[in-house]
């Protein structure tokens, strides 16, 4: 008689779900992370703790935070905070955007003739009247960034795409 094999296990959250991070960025953003992931580890034992935290909020001159705002830090974690977990956590943050397919879907609802396209003073107008109103420095920003054709139209379509995608690499 032989053994009954073992089932295959899929990753996941079962596993942490952490085996695909480091393809979620480019080799140079990594290397960044783990810039930054080698600051925040004062005492270099590889893991992030409440006191590395203390330590390296002191060093940019933030002297009392206090141990609950540093405990809240650390619990966004599911565990200790090693490379791959810090890896993760900005991966979540980064990639939190809503799908690329929804984002264009809400701008829809402003383009009813289905054009691509929304006039920059309307768009303009509802960003620094509405909800969270855009300063003129943001304005300035976002028309910099995606500057509207020369009949006034701004690409909707492709402001999704950066915000989902990020910016298309100049080659």
């Amino acid at each position: 008689m032989t053994a009954p094999k073992k089932a295959k296990r899929r990753g996941g959250a079962t596993d942490g779900g952490s085996s695909n991070v480091f393809s979620m960025f480019e080799q140079s953003q990594i290397q960044e992370y783990k810039e930054a992931f080698t600051i925040i580890d004062q005492n270099r034992d590889g893991i992030i703790s409440k006191d590395d935290l203390r330590d390296v909020l002191a060093s940019m001159g933030q002297l009392n935070v206090k141990n609950e705002e540093l405990e809240a830090m650390v619990k966004e974690a599911s565990g200790p905070i090693n490379f791959t977990v810090f890896l993760t956590m900005f991966g979540e943050k980064l990639k939190g955007a809503d799908p690329e397919d929804v984002i264009v879907s809400a701008f829809k609802v402003l383009d009813p003739e289905g054009t691509g396209f929304i006039k920059k003073d309307f768009l303009q107008e509802l960003l620094t009247t509405q909800c969270d109103r855009f300063t003129a420095e943001e304005m300035k920003n976002l028309w910099a960034a995606f500057p509207p054709d020369v009949a006034g139209n701004v690409d909707y379509k492709n402001i999704c795409y950066v915000i989902t995608h990020g910016e298309e690499k100049e080659e």
